[in-house]
């Protein structure tokens, strides 16, 4: 086994274990632990299910999957994150507030949760400070319960609970992905070229990137399933399939890390400004002409806003529903594109 630093950016120890005749046939989470001891095994679990290690190159998110001899294992070990974020005094807007649940539409630039390069200055970090003795807390600690996230540069709503008993009820919704009840999630995003047709779905698996940690890919198998439905808003400039970018709203029915980042790119359409997904589109911005080639290029993010969110209330059980206006920048970005 060798275990070794990855990168000093993300602070990420990497485990490499290589799979002997006489540990054919062990389950992986109690092979991981054998040759890691000073890991948990349930921090092991949870690494395996978060997608965190690899075996013979794919991804397995099973503790039970039984390794074969020859097999070489890959365990991306994070950094532990601080036990208690400390409250910071950040800005936060506001869209609905109860004793219950607190609903924010998050800015872009903004980081959810601290983590390995960002233990402070996160939207955690500003609910401590904003919700004080408002928060009851979750599995015993005054911390905010996130039950889902928005990457660091996509703007819009998300909803956090204050109390275990809202905790919960969120997650069940959130895990059942609204196919019995009105968790709705709808997302804005402007891509490069048009699809074919007006609406589809995407039905394709993700993983972590074998080669890169920090990206998602679609994977044949071992990977989570991911469903993302779109649908046409607009398209630019041409009105057939040439058009240089389209206006796409899409709606999850799973949520998964980056989902619609890397399925709009799986189907040869990434969002404008992603530069982890679309970098090899950097050259379209060249070929549009003024303002939208000035605009397209300095944009800074991905060009991704949730701008819906409904849910049940966990503990009346009324309908929330939520909108957020797409943002200035974004919307300085679509109305050079409107000139197209």
């Amino acid at each position: 086994m060798e275990i070794g630093e990855e990168s000093a950016e993300n602070l990420e120890m990497v485990a490499t274990i290589a799979v002997t005749a006489p540990e054919a046939g062990i389950r992986l989470d109690q092979l991981i632990a054998r040759k890691t001891p000073d890991i948990s095994r349930n921090r092991i679990q949870t690494l395996i299910r978060q997608g965190q290690v690899c075996v013979g190159g794919e991804t397995i998110v099973e503790p039970k999957y039984r390794v074969n001899e020859g097999d070489t294992i890959v365990m991306a070990i994070p950094e532990a994150e601080p036990a208690e974020p400390q409250p910071e005094d950040i800005p936060l807007d506001v869209v609905y507030e109860d004793e219950h649940l607190i609903v924010i539409d998050k800015p872009a630039g903004l980081v959810v949760h601290p983590g390995a390069g960002n233990w402070t200055g996160t939207l955690v970090n500003a609910l401590i400070h904003h919700c004080g003795d408002t928060l009851s807390g979750i599995g015993g600690v005054k911390r905010p319960g996130i039950v889902h996230r928005l990457d660091k540069d996509t703007s819009g709503l998300l909803v956090v609970a204050k109390t275990d008993k809202a905790h919960q009820g969120l997650a069940a919704q959130f895990a059942d992905h609204g196919r019995s009840g009105p968790l709705e999630r709808s997302y804005t995003a402007l891509v490069w070229g048009a699809p074919g047709t007006f609406r589809g779905t995407i039905d394709a698996p993700l993983a972590r990137s074998v080669t890169n940690r920090q990206k998602i890919t679609v994977t044949r198998s071992g990977g989570r399933r991911a469903i993302t439905h779109w649908q046409m808003i607009k398209r630019y400039g041409s009105g057939d399939g040439d058009a240089p970018a389209s206006l796409i709203a899409c709606r999850l029915e799973t949520g998964r890390t980056h989902q619609i980042r890397v399925h709009m790119a799986h189907i040869g359409h990434p969002l404008i400004g992603d530069a982890d997904y679309g970098a090899g589109f950097r050259t379209k911005a060249a070929r549009l002409a003024e303002p939208a080639r000035s605009a397209a290029a300095r944009f800074p993010r991905q060009a991704l806003h949730a701008g819906l969110l409904a849910f049940a209330h966990p503990e009346t059980g009324d309908l929330m529903r939520f909108k957020s206006e797409i943002p200035d920048d974004f919307q300085a970005l679509l109305d050079a594109f409107d000139t197209l």
